[in-house]
């Protein structure tokens, strides 16, 4: 494959339909049960726990953000119900997850299953090459573009509404004819563009998603909480795909960013949870606490501080306590990322060596006896 046609590989991807994938985990199968008992658990981390149940009922208390930033095992390990649970309580008061943790929650709420495996799929060049995950969610970011909606929201959207609507493309040309230096110029020319392209109809889309109860993005959707997403381009299988547009899905992006940082300013005596994400959460973390910090120096405010921040991971620490700050260069723990970054970031931070199904499920438990009554939401 020569250069040029290596730029023009995308839109001549073979798909096939996602119900003919073997998936490796099903709904019934994976979903936790939030009233069910919390699974055993070490005294000393249960110990930690209630300290963070504690510091989140403090922080909300005070109207101050508490953010849990996830990865996408937290999807494949079935805690939506739990975590579901934490947002009509008010607990949460922000998600942020990468792609991957989208892609699982949208095909369980669809279809119901998800994963694949990947050494099997790579091999056929099958690996991502599923239809409807691809087709559906840059469909769904294209249509949520000109909304001004970030990837979250318009994602989120697209499951709780069961589908979307196109505009004719004729309103799309109209529209950049007459304002073509409109804010949403770019995100019109990007859904008309993949419109003529792929021939795609005009008017309403339905596509049921039986499973909706228990997605993530559509129940952050419907109850209002933040849900921004962090993507890399090409990091996730809806790379493989005909319709894939680095523009939609950047554009998206950069509107989570922007609404991430909003509520990191609202941090101040809160909380970060970052569970299961060694890469995103810390590096994307530690920009858009900056940004915050930046915009408040402008105007004569202080920076984020008092906050409270539970790394939580199945990875070993380094064996380094953490409490006592960062570790030196030449030892190995310097270059855990997602406990170096996040011990960099202010407040306090505390690294919990714990399942991610233990720490939510028995989170949740100790929050639900923490007070009869709901918190105080901002």
């Amino acid at each position: 494959m020569n250069t040029s046609d290596s730029t023009n590989a995308t839109p001549r991807i073979k798909v096939l339909p996602l119900a003919q994938r073997r998936s490796l985990s099903e709904l019934h199968q994976i979903l936790r049960d939030p009233d069910a008992p919390p699974p055993p658990c070490p005294a000393a981390t249960l110990e930690i726990i209630r300290q963070a149940a504690a510091r989140i009922q403090s922080a909300r208390e005070r109207k101050a953000g508490v953010v849990l930033l996830y990865g996408a095992h937290l999807v494949k390990n079935g805690l939506m119900a739990v975590v579901n649970r934490l947002l009509e309580s008010r607990w949460i008061t922000h998600l942020a997850t990468n792609g991957a943790g989208t892609i699982h929650d949208w095909e369980l709420a669809f279809l119901g299953r998800t994963e694949e495996s990947v050494r099997a799929n790579v091999a056929t060049g099958t690996f991502g090459a599923w239809d409807e995950t691809g087709r559906y969610t840059h469909l769904a970011l294209l249509a949520g573009g000109i909304r001004n909606e970030g990837y979250g929201r318009s994602l989120g959207r697209f499951i709780l509404e069961d589908g979307l609507t196109l505009p004719p493309p004729t309103e799309l040309e109209q529209q950049l004819r007459a304002e073509p230096g409109h804010p949403l110029a770019p995100a019109r020319a990007e859904l008309l563009q993949t419109m003529v392209a792929h021939q795609l109809a005009s008017g309403r889309l339905e596509v049921k998603h039986p499973n909706k109860a228990t997605s993530l993005l559509a129940q952050a959707c419907r109850l209002n909480v933040p849900l921004t997403v962090h993507p890399g381009i090409g990091y996730d299988i809806i790379a493989v795909h005909p319709l894939f547009n680095g523009a939609a899905i950047g554009r998206a992006a950069q509107r989570d960013f922007a609404q991430l940082t909003q509520s990191l300013d609202t941090l101040d005596h809160g909380v970060v949870l970052s569970v299961g994400s060694a890469i995103m959460a810390p590096q994307v973390f530690e920009k858009s606490l900056s940004c915050v910090n930046n915009l408040r120096l402008q105007t004569g405010r202080g920076i984020v501080q008092q906050h409270t921040i539970y790394v939580v991971d199945i990875q070993e620490g380094g064996r380094w306590d953490w409490s006592r700050g960062e570790p030196p260069k030449d030892n190995p723990a310097y270059y855990l990322r997602f406990c170096k970054s996040f011990a960099r970031m202010g407040g306090t931070m505390h690294y919990v060596q714990c399942d991610n199904v233990v720490f939510l499920h028995h989170l949740l438990h100790q929050l639900k006896s923490a007070s009869p009554s709901a918190p105080v939401t901002a």
